[in-house]
């Protein structure tokens, strides 16, 4: 059984009154991890250490900020098969899965060091007389953020790496479903060189998390939110902002398209589609979850995509590697097997998968999708691949428009300047051509459209997202005023 603590003013400390929860193995139902249990008080004092500490960190030089980050990322590299068997007792996750995570988080810190320039002086003319501007861009104080389980170590380590970059103190929240994962990031952090109280972990039993967040959220100390997660949880985290006129940066639900034109390199396409499908069990906001197909290539690709599905296993990543883990409950999968079976009801053809053993699912394949399915419309968040097929080019970009949700999308074809004119016509955040709709780059600007989100993570635009921009102007004269 794995153990977990409260970090708190550059410290492992218990809940104020020793409260604790129990996170079950999502396979075994036996325990995984015993979790500090937050209360109010406990989530206040983490906010109030992040406070104390940003007098340090924000006075903290741009060379040794870089330098900590930097630091933060080499020991994260060295601590991955911590995480991986951490992702593995918690969520259920494939080594591969785990590593991959370690690697894109490790690129994430070295991003974020060398961002540590941000904050700006400059001088501005205005065009006025005896008038001196200066644009400042300076850190916004603590920022709150709020790490979902699926890919714990990219979502932990992407809620603070830029917001410690831009010299602000941090709180992550972590997920209810990965509390030791979620730690070692913080524990990391502070190994590397942050000062006391720069980061902070708290973690609380899942009856409790609505009354943490608010509390984080409401402590005057706290000038920005970020939160990944569910579109649904999203509203509630975007409410209380409100309430409490806090900006905060919202990555939500996906229903990523990725579309097979008609000169489509089919054996790319199919790579780039079964990976965006099924790894980490479909389980990731970009995964691909509409796979709309030209009828005229549509015969040839799925005859290869279907025998590419059948020959990835999913299993217990404890006993040996397989390429597919568990999904995150019984309760989840049972959910995408009933969207599953609804759109088999409903004329579609099930190619591949389909069957269900407590939390492990094959890789799933329907064939003749229709709008009139459940699955068509809501995110399935699991390992199955949703076939669409449709007459051209116009059709395509109908049927990928047709969502609520616009985060992530994919364009296959040779011919790129017109997969590029299909891309700026979907109404997503990303789009990538001739590349899975899984991909991220700490330079780029990460963010969504509709019902998936607002804000963007990465590059300057996290930048922009984590400080503020000032005007300071100097009168040289006296001014005369009209009254």
């Amino acid at each position: 059984m794995l153990e977990t603590k409260l970090f708190i003013g550059g410290h492992a400390v218990a809940a104020n009154d020793s409260a604790t929860y129990d996170r079950l193995d999502s396979i075994t139902s036996r325990i995984a991890t015993r979790a500090a249990a937050a209360s109010r008080q406990d989530a206040l004092e983490a906010a109030n250490s992040a406070a104390a500490a940003f007098p340090v960190w924000s006075a903290t030089t741009p060379e040794r900020r870089a330098e900590v980050l930097a630091r933060a990322a080499d020991l994260l590299l060295a601590r991955t098969e911590e995480f991986v068997t951490a992702m593995a007792e918690e969520i259920g996750a494939a080594a591969g899965w785990a590593r991959f995570n370690c690697s894109l988080a490790s690129e994430i810190l070295r991003h974020a060091a060398g961002m540590t320039n941000c904050l700006s002086k400059t001088v501005a003319d205005t065009g006025r007389d005896n008038t001196r501007s200066t644009i400042v861009r300076q850190p916004a104080g603590v920022v709150l953020g709020i790490a979902p389980w699926n890919a714990p170590v990219v979502l932990g380590t992407r809620a603070v790496a830029m917001p410690l970059a831009c010299a602000n103190t941090t709180v992550l929240k972590a997920s209810e479903l990965s509390p030791k994962t979620h730690s070692l990031i913080v524990e990391i952090l502070a190994e590397a060189g942050l000062p006391d109280g720069a980061a902070n972990l708290v973690t609380n039993a899942p009856e409790d998390a609505s009354e943490i967040v608010e509390v984080l959220i409401a402590h005057p100390a706290v000038r920005r939110v970020n939160f990944t997660g569910s579109t649904r949880v999203g509203h509630n985290v975007a409410e209380i902002c409100a309430r409490y006129l806090k900006p905060c940066l919202l990555e939500l639900s996906g229903k990523a398209p990725l579309i097979v034109l008609d000169d489509a390199d089919i054996d790319a396409a199919v790579e780039a589609a079964a990976f965006g499908a099924f790894f980490n069990q479909g389980q990731v906001c970009i995964s691909t979850e509409r796979i709309i197909v030209d009828r005229k290539v549509a015969d040839a690709f799925m005859d290869k995509f279907v025998r590419k599905a059948k020959s990835l296993e999913a299993g217990d990543p404890r006993g040996g590697e397989v390429p597919l883990g568990s999904m995150i409950s019984a309760d989840a999968a049972l959910r995408v097997k009933g969207l599953v079976d609804d759109a088999v009801a409903k004329g579609a053809s099930l190619l591949a998968g389909g069957g269900l053993d407590n939390t492990i699912m094959q890789a799933t394949v329907l064939d003749n999708v229709s709008s009139t399915m459940r699955i068509y419309h809501e995110e399935s968040f699991g390992p199955v691949a949703v076939v669409i097929r449709v007459d051209g080019t116009e059709e395509a970009i109908a049927v990928a428009n047709d969502t609520e949700f616009g985060l992530a999308a994919a364009v296959f074809g040779r011919d790129t300047e017109r997969a590029m004119a299909v891309a700026e016509q979907l109404e997503t955040g990303i789009c990538h051509i001739n590349g899975a709709t899984i991909q991220d780059d700490p330079n780029m600007p990460f963010g969504d459209v509709k019902a998936s989100g607002y804000g963007r993570f990465g590059g300057e635009a996290g930048v922009h997202e984590f400080t503020e921009l000032r005007w300071i102007s100097v009168r040289d004269k006296p001014q005369h005023y009209p009254i």
